[in-house]
């Protein structure tokens, strides 16, 4: 009886050893700079007090927006801009609502830093990185070399290159596929593109023309945050924000920098009388100084036509 609790012992002491092995095998099968960079982007180490990770903020089944108005940083303070999407940011040239950050790499940096985010110096960073066992053997394998700023960042802005998505209705629309989007749909991409010309800043084939615009949203009362002006200290610049892509917008909710618009038809409705909601905004665009006399019938068109630039991976099962 003695030999066989021995021999019960020994083996199961070998499975936990093959189960442990296994494990960790598992864990250091990453091969590339962007599956590197998804660990990290969903690892709360690179917060001050590990509380948070990049996905606490940008949370893959909405787009890698956040569902709150304002997310909240590792010290459970709220930042003061809603979290935008990171989808489809690869062909993009300047990054935040201001546009403060010029490269992925740069706007990785920026919540790493910030005070109200995860509040981690980057040589703190990189040293929790370089006493981690995984973190050391994975970065000497694929950048051959120890964990530094540049490869840190590095691997975190390939992951967030490879979030690419055109496999939306409205992309098998465009590839001739006249049944992909509704009819609702198919007549808001003609206002869209014409009455309401909403392609005038929302154009390309991520939906931004890649600049700023004051669509109304600062007052100097309630409504205070000055936007580009922050960065660029130009009178001209007060109250810009940098135009988003539309790419899964319909899963990105709230809306804005300020997160004031809950629903897409909220939004739709804005641009359509935007006095109705703002009525003393400072120089707000020009293309905005009058109503779009959308009816309410094409206001829901416009919506359904948002709709169907959610790419499948984001669908509500």
């Amino acid at each position: 009886m003695f030999k066989v609790k021995q021999i019960v012992t020994v083996l199961s002491a070998a499975l936990f050893f093959v189960i442990t092995v296994a494990f960790q095998h598992q864990e250091n099968d990453v091969s590339t700079k962007a599956e590197l960079g998804e660990k990290l982007f969903s690892d709360p180490i690179l917060s001050r007090g590990k509380a948070i990770s990049c996905a606490s903020c940008h949370i893959p089944q909405f787009a890698f927006a956040d569902t709150a108005a304002f997310s909240v940083g590792d010290k459970g303070t709220r930042v003061s801009r809603n979290s935008p999407a990171l989808t489809n940011l690869s062909g993009r040239t300047e990054f935040f609502w201001d546009g403060r950050a010029a490269s992925l790499e740069e706007q990785i940096l920026g919540p790493l830093l910030a005070h109200d985010e995860m509040d981690l110096p980057v040589e703190q960073a990189v040293e929790r990185l370089k006493q981690n066992t995984f973190y050391s053997a994975a970065f000497q394998k694929i950048f051959k070399t120890e964990v530094n700023q540049r490869n840190l960042l590095s691997a975190i802005a390939s992951f967030e290159r490879t979030l690419e998505t055109t496999n939306t209705p409205y992309d098998r629309y465009l590839d001739g596929d006249e049944k992909a989007m509704p009819e609702q749909a198919v007549r808001g991409r003609i206002l869209f593109i014409g009455k309401a010309g909403c392609a005038t800043c929302h154009s390309g084939e991520d939906f931004t023309a890649d600049r700023f615009k004051n669509i109304g949203l600062f007052n100097g009362k309630e409504l205070t945050d000055p936007g580009r002006f922050k960065v660029t200290k130009d009178s001209a610049h007060i109250g810009l924000f940098k135009v988003p892509g539309l790419r899964n917008v319909a899963v990105t909710a709230p809306y804005m920098h300020n997160a004031m618009f809950k629903t897409l038809k909220e939004v739709v409705q804005y641009y359509n009388t935007p006095d109705k909601f703002v009525s003393n905004s400072i120089k707000r665009d020009l293309s905005l100084g009058t109503s779009l006399n959308l009816s309410d019938g094409e206001v829901d068109d416009i919506v359904a036509f948002l709709e169907a630039l959610t790419d499948d991976r984001f669908k509500k099962k």
